[in-house]
Parts: C-alpha cells; structure tokens; sequence
C-alpha cells in the first residue's frame, strides 16, 4: 500500500486481497491515513516547523533521482517538531518527529535538506550527492561513509493511524538499535 525509500527505516503497509489493497489506497488518498517518522538532522532546527513545498526534479543534479523545491512542481506538505537537540564531537542535531500530508518522492528529505537541515546519513541530500554517485558504483571511501556518520540515513516511518467510518487502526515499530544508539542518552523518541 505504502512505499518507504531505500534506507529508510520503518511500516510499510502490505495488503492481503487486491479487494483490502484498493480500500487502503482509497482511504491514503482520502487523508484518512496519518503517517509519523522520525528523523535527525542536522542542526539545531527550529521547535517547530512547516514546509509547503512543491517538488519536481532537479535539473541541475547528475544524479536521475533526485528532486528539488521548484515552483512547478506537485504540491507538497510536510511538518516537524523537534523532540530533542543534541550535540555530539561531530556537530549539532536534532530530533524530529516529522508529519507527511502529501506523499512524494523523498519528500521528507527534501524539505528537511532545503530549511537547511539534512537528515543525518542521507547520500543524496546531504553533504553532496556525489556520496550516493560513488555509493552506487560501489566506491564509497572509507571516509565517505565516516563522514556520512551512519551506514544508513537517520529516517524512520514510527507510526501510520488510520480512521474508517466507525473504525481505528494503528501500526507501530520502533527503530533498529543503531538509530537510538546515535541519540544522547535520555532521548524520548518512542511512540506514545
């Protein structure tokens, strides 16, 4: 039903009959469907943001994938509030929970990347896009990934809620080790 971008962690809605497949897909389309990530950035964001930003391809980029905040691009909607800021040896972070209202392609982390704060291990919108280049012809340096911070980037789709007439149904998963493990100690990010 729903679809997560390569290393991006989390839910991922799977129907069993094509019957359940289009009801889900009518009622994502409806915005019945509440989806919650958590991310760290890069940076001490704002406490809470909001992002009205269309997206469409990047024209500069060599890499095909990529997309940009253009103002001819499909409307795009994305919120976050910060659950902690932290600091590590390697800079200033930031915890989000982030709330997609519209669903394209990297959303997320285009709109985080373009208010100045990329999420952390995110080979095309982060530091260069020249790491996800070498990444995808395998030659990724050691320094490159060190740099990167984590082997993966630091996006994680924690809860989808759904509301039907008279019904509720919630799914949750709770990121991998490695992802807590970057935060400080004491960090909430479990779902409620």
């Amino acid at each position: 039903i729903n679809r997560l971008d390569r290393e991006t962690s989390g839910l991922v809605v799977v129907a069993k009959t094509p019957a359940i497949a289009r009801d889900w897909r009518r009622l994502w389309e409806s915005g019945a469907v509440r989806k919650n990530y958590l991310a760290i950035v890069h940076g001490h964001a704002a406490l809470r943001g909001q992002i009205d930003g269309p997206l469409g391809k990047d024209l500069s980029s060599a890499v095909a994938i990529k997309d940009a905040v253009r103002l001819d691009g499909l409307p795009a909607r994305t919120e976050f509030q910060v659950l902690a800021h932290f600091s590590r040896p390697e800079g200033e972070f930031s915890l989000l929970q982030v709330q997609p209202y519209t669903g394209r392609k990297h959303q997320i982390r285009i709109h985080l990347a373009h208010l100045g704060y990329p999420i952390v291990g995110d080979k095309i919108y982060g530091k260069s896009e020249h790491y996800y280049l070498d990444f995808v012809r395998g030659a990724l340096s050691a320094d490159q990934q060190a740099a990167l911070l984590t082997e993966n980037h630091c996006l994680h789709a924690q809860r989808i809620d759904c509301q039907g007439n008279g019904w509720s149904m919630g799914f949750r998963a709770e990121p991998e080790p490695w992802f807590g493990n970057f935060l400080p100690a004491g960090a909430a990010w479990r779902s409620s």
